[in-house]
């Protein structure tokens, strides 16, 4: 499966680069814009509310209007649009009427029961325990688990994303798991 995925982001690379070497800027823009816009939403929604997640949607589809044409293939397609995804995200934090609450996906929180041995039949009171420690992340560990786990970016994306190298991001990874270990077994939702 993530061989059939990467084939497909590959295949959009090639198609929009075509694009871009025919003049065919509009055409270039649509595609990435189409192709990502489900990826982008799904990941912004994971840091803000719905209303802020399309305000963000529609800052991210301005950016990669405007900015496809000087991106330089120095990373791939997909980490420079869910980079373009990640400030648009920031300039809606940054707005001083937010309130910052803070909330991961259902697929990270899912992925963290997991990871941590939780039982696949989670109770209404471990659900409950699980958005206390979702809430007990800071915004830089709900980006990485969004990136790694959501998004299923690679870790040479994430690092282009956020500016790091990948092995400082695996050990963030690593630490994070035994954070998140920690904080279950402190909460009640391990043995």
């Amino acid at each position: 499966m993530a061989e059939e995925s990467g084939n497909r982001w590959a295949a959009l690379e090639a198609r929009v680069r075509s694009l871009l070497e025919k003049g065919e800027y509009e055409a270039a823009v649509t595609l990435v814009i189409e192709a990502f816009r489900p990826d982008v939403l799904a990941s912004l929604s994971t840091r803000l509310d719905e209303d802020e997640a399309n305000d963000a949607l529609s800052l991210w589809s301005e950016a990669v209007w405007k900015d496809l044409r000087s991106f330089r293939w120095q990373a791939s397609l997909r980490a420079w649009a869910n980079g373009v995804a990640k400030h648009s995200c920031s300039r809606i934090i940054r707005k001083p009427h937010r309130h910052r609450e803070q909330h991961l996906s259902s697929s990270a929180a899912s992925w963290m029961a997991a990871s941590i041995g939780a039982s696949a039949a989670i109770s209404s009171e471990q659900h409950q325990k699980l958005a206390v420690l979702r809430g007990m992340l800071d915004e830089d560990e709900q980006e990485l688990l969004t990136l790694r786990i959501d998004r299923g970016l690679e870790w040479e994306e994430i690092a282009y994303i956020l500016e790091t190298n990948p092995a400082a991001l695996r050990k963030r990874m690593e630490r994070l798991k035994k954070k998140l270990e920690q904080l279950a077994r402190d909460l009640g939702l391990l043995d």
